[in-house]
């Protein structure tokens, strides 16, 4: 136990709180209960810790402790608790929740045995809360998701410029005006190239020339143990699993045939749906369905994407421009807003607007009569009329 303080205050004095997420003032932190889901190498940890050291500094009131802990492996949550709160503890931030064995009943248990006591816990992108008999777990607690950094983001976090959010209409309706204003001071394109390379994600600013083999190591811990850890799946199910993204890997832009994936693979058809199904909620990729079908547990999904393009750079040998441009524009939006695929065009959002995207040249031709059609261009600073710059929308978190 002393242990686990000691770290606790090792890890508080040493975080930094000049800059913070997106997601860090959109937290309500009074509710009694908060999880924090997000991918491997996002920054919940960070978060967390940054809350800790605003809102307690050194005070022993708040305890953090991370479930992948060798303490646990002879001790429970439910001791930390007792200790804590018998100490005058009254917030308990546990990280890695998703590596501690039933979870939810302990949580559920230590929420209604300390009525005055506050939890926060951090986990997989593939949490849910409320699917095993706990059901009730899922009303008591509030979820947020944390995403990668967005291009805004990572010019504030560079010292290149403090710009404000843009939500997706100010950025249909005022591209021009918006753009023109932000470009008059900053060279954005010379930085959006790096960032679609190596800035989606916080550790890149540590990680220097070995930034895509510590994306690797991400990649391969979500696969032989977060997914495991979450899904219970078989090895067999994680060695397919992988197999599935190296053959992703070596096609892109990757087109999606069930019958010579299966073949491939060596699985049934069910059973290749719920592998992608499983990449899709560890954040490694993204699928979209068609505007008609909606997403179905057993539905062939139409486009499949990878979730970020820093993914997509560390595992295909060679990058397709259009690939790369609609990860990007996906990865943004995602954040607020639901997509498909069009019957034409690259992207429909929320059921109402439709994006095709591409270079700078880019036409009209494919969506001239599609209403609340829009081009999203890349390698343009200002656009005009409905053609939207690309980078523009990486300012909308």
């Amino acid at each position: 136990m002393q242990n686990l303080f000691a770290i606790h205050h090792r890890l508080i004095e040493s975080t930094e709180i000049s800059y913070v997420r997106y997601l860090y003032d959109h937290i309500n932190w009074n509710n009694r209960l908060i999880a924090i889901k997000g991918a491997k190498g996002t920054g919940k940890t960070t978060l967390m810790l940054q809350h800790i050291k605003k809102s307690f500094g050194d005070s022993d009131t708040a305890i953090y402790a991370s479930l992948d802990n060798l303490w646990f492996a002879n001790h429970t949550i439910a001791e930390l608790a007792e200790y804590h709160y018998t100490h005058g503890g009254t917030h308990l931030f546990l990280d890695e929740i998703h590596k501690y064995r039933n979870w939810e009943r302990e949580v559920k248990n230590i929420y209604d045995s300390y009525p005055t006591m506050n939890i926060v816990i951090t986990g997989s992108s593939m949490l849910r809360i409320g699917e095993t008999m706990i059901a009730d777990l899922s009303r008591r607690c509030r979820m947020y998701t944390l995403e990668g950094l967005s291009f805004r983001e990572y010019l504030k976090l560079e010292g290149i410029a403090d710009l404000p959010v843009l939500t997706f209409d100010e950025i249909l309706t005022n591209h021009i005006k918006k753009a023109a204003s932000i470009t008059a001071k900053t060279k954005v394109l010379q930085h959006f190239d790096k960032y679609l390379k190596t800035g989606y994600y916080p550790f890149y600013r540590d990680s220097g020339d070995g930034f895509y083999e510590r994306l690797q190591s991400v990649l391969d811990s979500i696969i032989e143990s977060e997914i495991p850890a979450v899904s219970r799946i078989e090895y067999d199910s994680i060695y397919k699993t992988r197999k599935l993204l190296g053959v992703m890997a070596e096609t892109v832009p990757y087109t999606l045939n069930i019958s010579n994936l299966c073949t491939t693979l060596s699985v049934s058809r069910n059973n290749l749906i719920k592998l992608l199904d499983l990449l899709d909620k560890a954040a490694i990729i993204r699928r979209l369905y068609s505007e008609s079908t909606g997403m179905k547990t057993l539905t062939k999904p139409e486009k499949i994407l990878f979730a970020n393009s820093n993914i997509m750079y560390a595992l295909t040998p060679s990058t397709d421009k259009g690939t790369l441009r609609e990860t990007f524009i996906a990865s943004q939006l995602c954040v607020e807003h639901k997509m498909s695929m069009p019957s034409s065009g690259d992207i429909f959002v929320d059921e109402l607007h439709t994006l095709e995207v591409g270079g700078r040249s880019k036409g009209y031709k494919q969506i001239k009569d599609i209403k609340n059609s829009y081009i999203v261009a890349d390698d343009c600073e200002i656009g005009f009329d409905n053609k939207i710059p690309m980078w523009l929308f990486g300012l909308m978190y």
